[in-house]
């Protein structure tokens, strides 16, 4: 069975105007947009000397919610640890017991909680599945640094300072 080509709809082969061949139009179609645009308010942030605002929404660095006596909220119950599927939070369990039972909101506490902020991927499901609302993501947004090890965040990194007020509340 034969195949028909389709004839070309364009004529290429007809010969440019005097107009065409100087690309005066073109230019000048080309210069309006740049000219547009040059004139047109500016929406770049000089980062370093100014921060760009974020949208109320954005999940940004991870933070440890304190309760309202100072103590940490985390149970230990390592449901964020489970629900990451990045894989990037790593949590051990530990009890409290004699004096530091003060310092924790439940019996149970998590000794050593680390963020591998190398392979978080801010989806947001550590937040979801915490039952005590004790991590939420911030508004803070700038990681960037020289050392790999520096990206590993502890606990001690993660804490709200005491006598913080509570920004996302239940």
């Amino acid at each position: 069975m034969a195949v028909r080509i389709p004839k070309p709809k364009h004529n290429f082969s007809r010969t440019m105007t005097f107009w065409e061949r100087l690309w005066l139009p073109a230019s000048l179609r080309g210069l309006r947009v740049t000219l547009k645009h040059f004139f047109s308010r500016n929406i770049t942030v000089e980062y370093p000397r100014e921060k760009p605002e974020v949208a109320p929404r954005y999940r940004g660095l991870h933070r440890l919610k304190r309760d309202e006596q100072g103590r940490e909220r985390c149970t230990a119950c390592m449901l964020c640890s489970y629900v990451c599927p990045a894989n990037a939070i790593h949590v051990v369990p530990a009890h409290a017991t004699g004096p530091e039972r003060e310092l924790y909101s439940e019996e149970r506490y998590a000794a050593v909680y680390e963020i591998n902020m190398l392979r978080c991927i801010f989806c947001g499901f550590c937040e979801e599945a915490c039952p005590c609302g004790a991590i939420y993501m911030g508004r803070e947004w700038e990681t960037a640094d020289r050392d790999l090890d520096h990206f590993i965040y502890t606990k001690e990194m993660l804490l709200e300072p005491e006598g913080t007020p509570l920004e996302f509340t239940e």
